[in-house]
């Protein structure tokens, strides 16, 4: 075990809204963000939710967040590329990285969109069966945000002057895209590459059923499979809750909803065999030492501790508060303020 120090402290967050005030929910998503900076937070992810009372359009929000703050890097944990085609994402995520002055970490994944059988004649009506949902797509979207490629599209007609790769083109986001994977397949893939990689509170077990000895191999994997090798970034989310400032009614919620998590932690769910991590909760001190005993932490230098989910603003500004001041300390993390 190698005992790397935390060098970049992150959060994520989902963004819920109500339906019927959906500006009140992306407001507060803001407001958390810059609170964040303010914390010396080094990154602030978002997490997508198409068709439900979540951010769906996670790069339009960090495109604000962006404009509201001023250090802090803004990542997408993830961006899922079945409902995205890689060019204008590729477009988007370049505007948003020249607005931010270079400050964008997009984070992607493959597969069939959610609900697939739902959606698909709204999603894709006319190409439903053609529709790659590989590893191909993240190929295609590296290629265009890295602009190595000719698109064969320069020229001039008229007035119009055209570009033969995706304008505006980032020099330096093709090195902040992150992969986001929990099996060992999507490491080795992401590794091989050249990607960074997000490996969060859910794996598939595979060769284990002890999550942490699955998420370890997950990140072994990977950077065997990296250009990089051993330095090869690798950011770990699991969801943590400190109550060192929390009030006693808040402690009880953070509990119970620990509580209700729970079960689904004991053994491999549904017929993916997926694994989830237990929530900690508890003191600084507490998870501090836990996260201490985690092989597969000891393998990092970076986290995204995401909120949970149901919580209120006041829930999140204490969690923040006490993981900027308390626990990340206890880590060995200090902020880097301008």
């Amino acid at each position: 075990m190698s005992g790397r120090k935390l060098r970049k402290l992150g959060f994520l967050t989902i963004g819920l809204f109500d339906g019927s005030d959906p500006a009140r929910g992306h407001e507060t998503t803001l407001e958390i963000i810059e609170l964040g900076e303010r914390l010396g937070f080094d990154t602030a992810w978002v997490r997508h939710r198409h068709l439900q009372y979540g951010i769906s359009s996670p790069v339009a929000v960090l495109a604000a967040a962006s404009q509201r703050t001023s250090r802090i890097e803004l990542g997408t944990a993830v961006i899922p590329l079945g409902w995205e085609n890689p060019l204008r994402l590729a477009e988007d995520l370049a505007t948003v990285d020249v607005l931010s002055g270079g400050r964008l970490n997009p984070g992607v994944s493959v597969g069939p969109p959610m609900r697939w059988d739902t959606v698909k004649e709204a999603l894709y009506p006319d190409t439903a069966e053609a529709e790659d949902f590989g590893y191909g797509r993240v190929a295609r979207l590296l290629d265009l945000i890295r602009g190595e490629r000719p698109l064969g599209t320069a020229g001039t007609e008229g007035f119009d002057v055209f570009a033969d790769r995706v304008q505006p083109h980032s020099p330096g986001l093709a090195s902040r895209l992150w992969y986001g994977g929990g099996g060992l397949h999507s490491a080795r893939w992401a590794g091989a590459n050249g990607m960074n990689f997000l490996t969060s509170n859910v794996v598939r077990a595979e060769e284990s059923e002890d999550f942490q000895e699955i998420q370890l191999s997950h990140i072994q994997a990977f950077r065997a499979a990296h250009p990089d090798g051993e330095s090869a970034r690798v950011s770990q989310g699991l969801v943590v809750i400190p109550t060192d400032s929390a009030t006693s009614e808040q402690r009880a919620k953070y509990a119970a909803y620990a509580e209700t998590r729970t079960p689904r932690t004991r053994e491999p769910q549904g017929p993916a065999r997926v694994m989830f991590a237990p929530d900690l909760v508890g003191t600084s001190t507490e998870i501090a030492d836990r996260l201490a005993a985690d092989p597969a932490f000891a393998e990092v230098e970076e986290v995204a501790f995401a909120l949970p989910f149901t919580f209120a603003q006041d829930d999140y500004v204490q969690i923040l508060t006490d993981t900027a001041e308390r626990l990340a300390p206890a880590l060995g993390w200090s902020p880097t303020m301008p």
